[in-house]
């Protein structure tokens, strides 16, 4: 037999398998097209707007009637300088936020875990996951009235003390640390139940037969609890590198709104993409910015796996 009729052969059989489970859960499978449905209206059929980017739209000719630019918004976006600002606060940011989080999530979750006193546990627990269910848009009313020039809470102690006030919204350094303060007020408290979940699920006999071997809690938690947080942290990892140049774009919005000063360190894809679209109404320079993350995002997450799954495959997505 030659590798030509083997591999009808293979085609055949798995055609014919899938003939058979279709006929056998077919009424799974037509549960399924819902669901399958959803996902090619709302995820794929928009794709088609992807030919945005390679055009100057005017309303006269719609989609497929506006001029043809080719790759003209993108080498806009390079030459403008505005495409390598945008890449390394977005990814910055994301680079921030994700091992930031995870890191004080971990410590939160081993500290908890370690607690005795249930009523305790469960109330400082409460306390954390709190701040995840607050809207963006009363952050932003907390953090103007803590840092407003003139009636800001910080700025009124510093008179009360005698010292000159300080005008955060005209000093941009400071705000690279703030959003990531903010953003680990926001969702230290959600990333924190996921790893104690992970905790609370590995075996007390672990733990017994170390203490029995002579290691302290410090130890136990080296050699027991960390290494068996890793597959959870990887998968958390994962799924925060495919969205990495997607920013919060609730948090930067809401909190930095249309501040100019701040636009060099603050400013992300995201808002980038809103702001050509509110003020300039430029749907081709915004699909380029859009086409361009979502591209970089695939390859980030494509590099990523092939790296994890090289020392830990059975993590790997795929």
């Amino acid at each position: 037999m030659t590798d030509g009729q083997k591999v009808l052969k293979a085609k055949s059989k798995g055609k014919g398998r899938f003939l058979r489970e279709l006929k056998q859960n077919k009424i799974l499978f037509i549960m399924l097209i819902p669901a399958l449905l959803y996902f090619f209206i709302n995820n794929y059929l928009p794709i088609i707007g992807i030919y945005f980017a390679f055009t100057r739209f005017s309303f006269s000719g719609g989609l497929f009637g506006s001029p043809f630019v080719g790759m003209e918004n993108f080498r806009f976006l390079w030459e403008s300088g505005k495409l390598s600002m945008l890449t390394i606060n977005t990814v910055g940011y994301n680079i921030a936020f994700i091992f930031t989080s995870n890191f004080m999530q971990i410590l939160c979750a081993i500290l908890l875990s370690r607690i005795g006193n249930k009523y305790f546990k469960k109330t400082t627990q409460s306390i954390m996951f709190l701040p995840y269910f607050v809207s963006y848009v009363i952050l932003n009313v907390i953090v103007y009235n803590l840092f407003n020039y003139d009636v800001g809470f910080i700025n009124g102690v510093l008179r009360s003390m005698g010292s000159a006030p300080f005008d955060a919204y005209n000093n941009p350094g400071i705000w690279r640390f703030l959003m990531v303060i903010f953003y680990l007020w926001k969702q230290i408290g959600y990333g924190t139940v996921i790893y104690l979940a992970t905790i609370t699920s590995i075996s007390p006999e672990l733990y017994e037969a170390a203490e029995i071997d002579g290691a302290n809690v410090f130890q136990q938690i080296r050699y027991i609890t960390i290494p068996l947080l890793v597959p959870t942290f990887i998968t958390l990892l994962l799924f925060s590198l495919g969205g990495i140049m997607k920013g919060q774009f609730d948090l930067f919005y809401q909190v930095i709104g249309n501040n100019g000063v701040l636009y060099d360190v603050t400013d992300i894809m995201d808002t980038f993409v809103y702001r050509s679209l509110k003020q300039d109404f430029d749907i081709g320079m915004s699909t380029a910015a859009g086409l361009y993350q979502s591209v970089f995002g695939f390859i980030v997450i494509m590099v990523t796996n092939t790296l994890i799954k090289r020392g830990h495959p059975e993590q790997a997505l795929f």
